[in-house]
């Protein structure tokens, strides 16, 4: 990936001083404004290539699309709730987490609300401090031989289960993501959910809050649970449906809830907060010195190392770029856009693009598929009205352009770059290559060219009738147009209408007068 130009950062919330300094000790001029309101930050943000937040700040459609110059988005924390990723996917922002910043800070805290709900500290704490001394009310369970179920097996459900392990737990749990012999190896038994629920005496959740996982613990739910089992929720609000807690609570199938986060926060409806049986938190998982210190720093040096074209971690719009850091990767993307920048002025003014079909071939593009679709899209798009595309946002563009764009590798020995496209019609087919470092055309629509043309420069295309005046008649029409060749690229075929390619000082301004030499033509610059 290229490096991007990150000259200017706004900070909207309280984030750890070491975020500014990193940033600015990299070039970065940073400005603190905190607790803007919406219309002050869609004013603000217009004057900034990036902006961190926090999780109080909601970076909404409106203020992406007020954002003129906006390139990055940097969330100094795990969740991305706030922030409408779909819609800066589309404007292509890059939008970035800290994945593991407050993983450590998230953990203890949830080991803490499972150890309180078993030993009712929080209660027997301020029955103390009204004065009473209830030691009769305040039995307890040890934790000691009890199973705990863990609903989401990332970084924090990892470290969840080894603290807790300690304590003598038998660990087990779901994640449709984490293969079951990687949680085999830091003691968690994989199971389905319907196994999971009635083997379990706690259950903690550790999932993003998303279709699949909103009211994942509900009536239903619960009723699958042993009779008294406790849960935690230090992810997300919404995970658990507080209503079915609350009912499960009253009923005696929920023995106790630990809760840190809430649907609404802070939440209006009181009646979870204040049931004996739940110990409520306001939303403190990330709120240690060490976290923010972490998150703070993490942001930054994500930031830095992009801006460097070093690395990118904790991209979660933006995966395909991971892969873009090396000069390498940067030569063939040049290729991919440069070859969709082909297609795209051979349909100019025709039909608008149905279909496109990307081939990566040879063993050393195997895993550039992605980029390289993404790449070919971008010079397929660039001169459309809609958006300016990106390696972001390319397919997003594509997609709503209601263009079908499919994509697959070929283990040929050959190592190039073939995309066919189609327009309610017409097809054009192009191959391509990075030969000595540089991006080249091989073949167009069937026409292999002798020497690979360089892609590079004022190109002229055009489909003619091969014949030995072609040549000096195309270059006096050139010199007529006051356009001097500079280069002359023939296919290997002699007969018949094929494509050539001419390198030109400048473009035609009008290729009507190559008629009636030539049957089609297109010209770029790249």
């Amino acid at each position: 990936m290229a490096p991007l130009r990150i000259r200017s950062v706004l900070i909207s919330e309280s984030v750890d001083p070491c975020c500014k300094q990193i940033l600015e000790e990299n070039g970065i001029r940073v400005t603190e404004k905190h607790n803007m309101k919406k219309e002050d930050l869609v004013a603000e943000i217009k004057d900034y290539d990036g902006l961190v937040v926090r999780s109080a700040t909601k970076v909404t459609a409106d203020i992406i699309d007020g954002a003129g110059n906006l390139k990055i988005i940097g969330r100094a924390g795990t969740g991305v709730d706030n922030v409408d990723v779909d819609a800066a996917t589309k404007k292509g922002i890059i939008v970035m987490n800290t994945p593991s910043g407050n993983t450590i800070s998230a953990a203890e805290l949830t080991c803490t609300l499972l150890m309180s709900l078993s030993r009712h500290v929080p209660q027997a704490v301020m029955s103390m401090k009204a004065g009473n001394w209830d030691r009769k009310k305040f039995m307890g369970s040890e934790l000691y031989g009890k199973v705990l179920g863990i609903l989401g097996l990332g970084r924090i459900g990892k470290e969840v289960a080894t603290r807790m392990q300690s304590f003598g737990m038998r660990t087990i749990g779901y994640d449709p993501i984490t293969p079951p012999e990687v949680s085999a190896t830091w003691g968690v038994e994989q199971m389905s959910l319907e196994e999971l629920w009635p083997q379990c005496d706690y259950i903690t959740v550790h999932t993003p809050l998303m279709p699949s996982t909103t009211g994942l613990l509900g009536d239903a739910t619960f009723a699958k649970c042993k009779k008294g089992v406790r849960v935690v929720n230090c992810a997300r609000g919404g995970i658990i449906d507080e209503a079915a807690l609350l009912r499960a609570l009253e009923s005696g199938q929920c023995g106790g809830a630990g809760l840190d986060v809430f649907i609404e926060e802070p939440p209006a409806d009181r009646s979870l907060v204040n049931h004996p049986n739940v110990i409520s938190c306001p939303h403190l998982g990330a709120s240690t010195r060490e976290a923010q210190a972490r998150c703070g720093q993490d942001i930054a040096l994500q930031i830095v190392d992009m801006v460097r074209g070093k690395s990118l971690v904790g991209a979660v719009n933006a995966q395909v770029l991971a892969s873009t850091f090396s000069q390498e990767s940067h030569q063939w993307i040049k290729l991919g856009e440069a070859i969709g920048a082909v297609l795209q002025s051979c349909t100019n003014s025709k039909q608008p693009l149905s279909q496109v079909q990307i081939t990566t071939q040879g063993d050393c593009l195997k895993t550039s598929t992605g980029y390289m679709t993404s790449a070919v899209m971008v010079g397929l798009l660039s001169h459309k009205s809609s958006g300016c595309p990106n390696l972001v946002n390319a397919l997003t563009l594509a997609k709503e352009s209601g263009i079908m764009v499919n994509q697959n590798h070929d283990q040929s020995e050959r190592i190039a770059c073939e995309v066919e496209i189609s327009a309610n019609g017409p097809s054009y087919k192009a191959t391509g290559s990075v030969l000595g470092g540089v991006p080249v055309l091989m073949e167009l629509s069937g026409s292999v060219f002798r020497q690979p043309v360089s892609l590079a420069g004022n190109l002229l295309f055009f489909k003619a009738t091969a014949g030995p005046q072609l040549l000096p008649s195309l270059a006096g029409l050139l010199a007529t147009a006051g356009v001097e060749m500079e280069s002359f690229s023939a296919p290997t075929a002699r007969t018949g209408d094929l494509w050539f390619c001419a390198g030109v000082t400048s473009p035609l301004e009008d290729l009507g007068a190559l008629k009636p030499l030539v049957k089609e033509a297109a010209q770029i610059t790249i």
